[in-house]
């Protein structure tokens, strides 16, 4: 007795609540629908509140209330989503929320109905149908809340919060009222009496967003429109599913479930089979775009997913070619397409995706065709010139095989800056259409997209074919400059065997400085070929004075060298790039030296490092000279030199972690100092690193 007495003060208080509110809102109602909606709605609630209070909740009466109170904040909601747009683009919005309403009116209908019935009648059936779409349409009703605030831009969102929340928290103490009734029937007055204050409290909420948002002003997004259209869909299966089970259940007797099961197994697969047809995704894509929107494409979304194609490949992604096909093919849903790129002054075949190779010849068009394609940009619809409806200028210049082919639908030009980069054929898609203004257009941007791509591919294989070509070049220059040392040192020996041919040392010296000459030859030919990969990088402990005199004896012949310094030194260095090091360093000491005038090399250490030293009394250097043409290519001092023995000397020290430096003053001589790093120090912090 006592929960009944406060169900209906409850219900009473929010009655008063509510109307207070609708008369508030009177003067500010006017024509606009969603303000006249909102009054509407605030009454009704009104009136259902007061109706539980005065007649009670099982009533017809309360059940038609509570079906106008539902309907009035749906048209609210509907009047909201319909707010800024034109009719095209929220009808697809429109026809879920009718279907809604519907499912509202016949759950009232099927209570009042029950409510009419004798006593003695056994109307259980018709009570468990109405309380099950109660609840659906409490459920709903949360996912058309949900929708409305996701559908609007972030920056609105503010402005109707709060209404969204009061609105989710209404539907949401209808779904738990009567789900927990409809598990245990006892719990139901309890439950009015919580929905009731919950009623009351939700009041100033809706006073509050009324107060901050003055125009309701939403703005609907595409995506989330055709996310209501299979909304739509499911309530209405789900609907279908509950009235017709809920009847197989009633007629069906001792064999009621098993008809039920029966029923919903056979319905479900034959529904997930039509829809996974691709044809039938098309169809509903195809009619919705041309019924519900002013336009046929959401240019965001097409433009992301056609951009992500082209720009994130991903990890085993197709090539290039094929991704730029695919993306023009996905704009119109067509399930195939044949790049043709220049061949000559014709179209040759170029990357498929989804086109049978042999359809294709391999010379695909003729040189007219290539260049009507790229003076015009215009694309070619196939199906009017095999009408003989397109413009005579196309009619003759269209090849055969595309003709002949049923499934061959358009020819996209790619022109990039009045060049033609290529051309995509595209095959007819799943629905036949004839295309019209917004494919052209979309097409024909596209196209002017997928040619800079193009463009820039054949650019970078341009560039790379000239780095190739540039490394090809530097590596010759580095060896002329080689094959200049190497002669310079042939020519000391000739003069030099005039004076000292009967000289037994000479001689051996002689036949090993050819002999070095010769396997440096050898050696140079195959850096010169374009096959050549190069030495490996692999450094290891070298002892530095072992290979310093080996390279000394070489050169013994052609000017006195002496040495100093220690005799322990190991570097962590290659040894063919150390021997190729000193004798730059050594032959440009000779060629700067005079010729009776020895040249030093000393060995020393500093700071964990081994440093050679290669010292001469030549002319020396200007301090100039050395900070910005020393180690410039194709600079030298020299008359007749290539000025890249310093440069390569710098590159290949680099290369092996250390360094060359150049100390030297005009008139007194210069001191090249090549510094390694020492194999135990170097070997040492490599351990501590791993």
């Amino acid at each position: 007795m006592m929960i009944a007495t406060l169900i209906v003060w409850a219900h009473a208080l929010a009655g008063l609540v509510f109307g207070v509110l609708a008369l508030s809102q009177v003067s500010r109602a006017g024509a606009a629908l969603p303000h006249m909606a909102f009054l509407v709605a605030l009454a009704t609630t009104a009136c259902w509140a007061l109706a539980i209070a005065g007649i009670g909740a099982g009533d017809p009466i309360s059940w038609i209330a509570e079906a106008a109170r539902n309907i009035a904040w749906l048209v609210f909601m509907g009047a909201l989503v319909r707010r800024g747009h034109d009719a095209p683009s929220v009808r697809p919005v429109a026809i879920i929320y009718a279907m809604l309403a519907l499912m509202v009116l016949i759950g009232a209908g099927l209570s009042a109905i029950s409510a009419a019935l004798p006593v003695w009648s056994d109307h259980g059936a018709i009570d468990q149908v109405a309380g099950i779409l109660r609840m659906l349409v409490a459920v709903t009703a949360l996912v058309l809340v949900d929708h409305l605030y996701k559908a609007v831009a972030p920056s609105a969102r503010g402005g109707i919060r709060l209404a969204v929340a009061a609105l989710a928290l209404m539907w949401g103490f209808d779904l738990a009222l009567y789900a927990l009734s409809y598990l245990d029937a006892a719990q139901l007055p309890a439950l009015t009496l919580l929905r009731g204050i919950a009623v009351v409290l939700i009041a100033p909420l809706f006073a509050l967003a009324a107060h901050r948002n003055g125009d309701w002003a939403l703005q609907l997004s595409r995506t989330i429109a055709y996310q209501s259209i299979s909304l739509g869909g499911l309530l209405l299966y789900g609907t279908v599913m509950v009235l017709a089970t809920g009847a197989l259940g009633t007629v069906g007797g001792d064999y009621g479930r098993l008809l039920q099961t029966a029923f919903v197994v056979g319905s479900t697969t034959a529904l997930v089979t039509i829809i996974s047809t691709p044809w039938l995704r098309a169809w509903i894509k195809v009619k919705l775009a041309k019924h519900f929107f002013t336009h046929r494409y959401d240019y965001r979304a097409e433009w992301l997913r056609f951009t992500d194609t082209l720009g994130k490949p991903g990890d085993g992604a197709a090539p290039l070619d094929e991704r730029i096909v695919k993306a023009v093919a996905d704009l119109t849903d067509s399930p195939a397409g044949l790049l043709l790129v220049p061949d000559g002054a014709a179209l040759g075949q170029g990357a498929v995706w989804n086109w049978e190779l042999a359809a294709a010849p391999l010379q695909s068009g003729e040189a007219v065709l290539a260049r009507y394609l790229e003076s015009s940009g215009r694309i070619i619809e196939l199906d009017s010139v095999r009408a003989d409806t397109a413009d005579p200028a196309e009619t003759n210049i269209v090849p055969i095989w595309m003709l002949d082919r049923a499934d061959a639908w358009v020819l996209v030009p790619l022109v990039h800056f009045g060049k033609l980069a290529g051309a995509i054929l595209l095959a007819r898609p799943p629905i036949d259409r004839r295309p019209d203004w917004e494919d052209l257009d979309l097409l024909r941007i596209a196209g002017r997209q997928v040619a800079s791509y193009l463009a820039e591919a054949r650019a970078h294989e341009a560039l790379s074919d000239a780095q190739r070509f540039d490394e090809f070049n530097r590596r010759f220059a580095f060896i002329m400059h080689d094959i200049k040392n190497i002669v310079s040192q042939l020519s000391l020996v000739a003069r030099n065997a005039e004076r000292h041919a009967d000289n037994p040392d000479f001689r051996t010296d002689m036949v090993a400085t050819l002999q070095n000459s010769a396997a440096r030859m050898n050696d140079l030919l195959a850096r010169l070929s374009q096959h050549h990969s190069g030495r490996p990088d692999a450094l290891g402990p070298v002892e530095i004075v072992p290979l310093i005199e080996r390279v000394i004896a070489l050169r013994r012949a052609l000017h006195p060298i002496a040495t100093a310094g220690l005799r322990d030194a190991i570097a962590l260095a290659d040894p063919a790039r150390v021997e190729q090091v000193l004798g730059h360093l050594l032959q440009n000491a000779i060629d700067a030296s005079p010729v009776d005038d020895p040249i030093t090399v000393m060995v020393g250490r500093a700071d964990h490092a081994i440093t050679i030293d290669v010292v001469d009394h030549g002319p020396g250097m200007s301090p100039a000279f050395i900070r910005d043409k020393l180690f410039k290519p194709f600079v030298s001092s020299k008359s007749g030199g290539f000025g890249l023995g310093a440069f390569e000397a710098r590159q290949l020290a680099e290369a092996m972690g250390g360094r060359i430096e150049a100390f030297s003053r005009e008139g007194e001589g210069s001191r090249f100092r090549f510094t390694l790093p020492a194999a135990v120090t170097a070997q040492r912090q490599i351990g501590q690193a791993a």
